[in-house]
This record gives C-alpha cells, sequence and structure tokens, in this order.
C-alpha cells in the first residue's frame, strides 16, 4: 500500500448556524488509538445529529469537530491492541465523529464488515440505522415474528431501514410519511399499510387494518402530540420507542390509558453511550442482521450521494425533510 497523505480535506462547522457554516478545511490525519483502526474513507452518511452539531449543540468531551458519525472504507492502518481487522479489510463503522474525511479513525469493535454484496460506498448508510434499529427495535421495543409495527417518519434512512429489518423478522408495517413520492417509496418497499399524514388520519387507518386490536410496536421519530395520538394506536402489552422529537420533546401522556393496556414508553440515543455498550451493540449486529444485509433483505435505502465539497447541499435536503432514505457523502469512488 501506497505511503499515506499527511494532510486530509474535511468538513467543520465553522461557526454555530445553517448549512452555510459547513466549510472544507485541510487537516492533519487523526493520530490512531491503540483500539482503533485508520479508514481512508469511501463514503460518509449524513445525520441529523451532525444537524444538531452545526447548530451548536456541542459534540461529547474530546470527540473532533469534524462532522461525521458513520463511515464506510478501507482500513490502511491497526492499532496495537486490534487482532481483529487487518489492512486493506473493508469496514463500515459507527462513529464518535470524524465520518465528513478522506481518513477517520474508528475504534475497531465498533467496525463491521461490508458484505460482498453490499457496495462499499452504500455500506455508509448502514451503522447509525443498524446500531439504531437493533436496540430500539428489537432490544427496546421486544419486537417478534407476527407483531405489527407502526413507524412516523418511515421514510427517512432510520425508518426505511427499520421496515425492512421488522419485514425480515417476520413483522407487518404500518408507516407514515408526508407527500405522493414517500408514499411510493414506503409502497415499494412493501409495507403492509402506508399512511400519508398529509391527507389521512393514522389513528383511523391502524384501527381499520387491525380491525381495532392496535398495533404491538410504535417507532416514533415525531414525538409531540404524535405521542398521545399513539398511546390510542397501541394494543394491549405494546410498547413506545421514541426516536426523535420533530415536534417537541414536552408531551402529554395518559397515565390511566398506560395504565389500563399495560403500555411500555421507553427511548434512547446512541452517541452517548459508552464504548463496551456500543461494542456489544455491534456483536449483536453482526449475528441478527449483518445476514439479512448479505442476502439482500435488508439493504440502506439512498436518496442522494453528494461529493464532500457539497456537505452543505447534504444538509439542506435533510433539513428540509426533502430525502426518502439517507444522504450519503462519497469521498472516495475508486
Amino acid at each position: 500500500m501506497s505511503r499515506l497523505p499527511e494532510m486530509m480535506n474535511a468538513i467543520i462547522a465553522t461557526e454555530p448556524g445553517g448549512p452555510e457554516v459547513l466549510t472544507q478545511v485541510e487537516r492533519a490525519l487523526p493520530l490512531l488509538q491503540s483500539d482503533e483502526v485508520l479508514i481512508e474513507v469511501a463514503a460518509a452518511g449524513v445525520n441529523r445529529p451532525d444537524l444538531m452539531q452545526r447548530s451548536g449543540m456541542p459534540a461529547p468531551a474530546g470527540v473532533t469537530d469534524i462532522l461525521g458519525l458513520e463511515a464506510s472504507g478501507t482500513v490502511v492502518a491497526v492499532g496495537a491492541e486490534v487482532s481483529t481487522l487487518a489492512i486493506g479489510d473493508k469496514v463500515m463503522a459507527l462513529l464518535s465523529g470524524g465520518g465528513y474525511a478522506e481518513y477517520c479513525t474508528a475504534k475497531a469493535e465498533h467496525c463491521l464488515p461490508v458484505p460482498e454484496t453490499l457496495s462499499l460506498q452504500l455500506a455508509a448508510g448502514v451503522p447509525e440505522a443498524a446500531f439504531t434499529v437493533w436496540h430500539n427495535l428489537f432490544e427496546l421495543g421486544r419486537l417478534n415474528k407476527g407483531d405489527t409495527l407502526l413507524i412516523h417518519g418511515a421514510a427517512s434512512g432510520v425508518g426505511s431501514f427499520a421496515i425492512q429489518c421488522a419485514q425480515a423478522a417476520g413483522a407487518r408495517v404500518i408507516a407514515t410519511a408526508g407527500g405522493s413520492e414517500k408514499i411510493a417509496a414506503l409502497n415499494k418497499l412493501g409495507v403492509w399499510r402506508a399512511v400519508d399524514r398529509y391527507s389521512e388520519d393514522f389513528v383511523e387507518v391502524v384501527a381499520e387494518c387491525t380491525e381495532g386490536r392496535g398495533v404491538d410496536v410504535v417507532l416514533d421519530n415525531v414525538g409531540g402530540a404524535y405521542v398521545a395520538r399513539n398511546l390510542c394506536c397501541m394494543a394491549a402489552g405494546a410498547r413506545h420507542v421514541s426516536l426523535s422529537f420533530l415536534l417537541g420533546a414536552k408531551v402529554e401522556v395518559d397515565l390511566l390509558l398506560v395504565m389500563q393496556k399495560g403500555l411500555s414508553l421507553t427511548s434512547s440515543t446512541l452517541r452517548p453511550k459508552s464504548h463496551p455498550e456500543k461494542a456489544r451493540l455491534a456483536g449483536a449486529i453482526r449475528e441478527h442482521l449483518l445476514p439479512w444485509i448479505a442476502s439482500g433483505a435488508v439493504r440502506p435505502l439512498v436518496h442522494k450521494q453528494l461529493p464532500l465539497a457539497q456537505a452543505s447541499e447534504a444538509h439542506r435536503i435533510l433539513e428540509a425533510n426533502e430525502n426518502v432514505g439517507k444522504v450519503l457523502l462519497s469521498i472516495k469512488t475508486a
């Protein structure tokens, strides 16, 4: 392998603000820790926490100011303690930051192998979705074969990935999104029922589809007033998992309804989890989700791939909620 360069291109936010504050800069390659690998980045995923960091939410202490929480690429160096990966391995990695760059470091234990059936570019759309979906839908939501799942914001990168995983597990999916393009995409994914939030009431649709029984799991990206309406859609013993709160984090909950139905309300956030917890999740994903990805049953749905220098446009697309699936930054195409 050729000698590594000393400098690389990367994207940072020069100050808190809109997409226009994202700027390409030249940086030294990141220093490699003993439990890490250095990755020559093929592509990086763009996620809503990136938008929040760009807008002024501080990154965790000690994390680089280079944005990007997931990337795919080729291992070009390994730390002294790493025995599970080697130079030349193709990986898709969950990152604490640094993905919007030509090179990044990742904990070896947070890397997943890229199946031969998945391109290295598309693999960048897997890590955030896989870690999020496995923990929230299957561990917290306890989704089982035969369950009915309601997903809000289902045309997003995580939502579309969750649909495929749920279907691979033998569950039925009712999915909501806004507009004909997104509804068409959901139908193409094979959902049991796609609900256009602009013209339909999902509470009524769920009642009709389930003959009044309700759903077993809700995966909610919306929050706000949706939460109370979700409770009305839930069957006895159902689980409600909050992933985000685009309409607000403070909600009113009818505890009597929760108690009468025996409902569970839970949530989590990925970035602050400890390194060992992320390593544990990676192990579960290798066992349970990677076979689905390798078989083609689950694929990252990609809305658009843009070059690194167009990170501002990538953020604009995500912020405007225009995307159907993931937005990726392509960094090395060959």
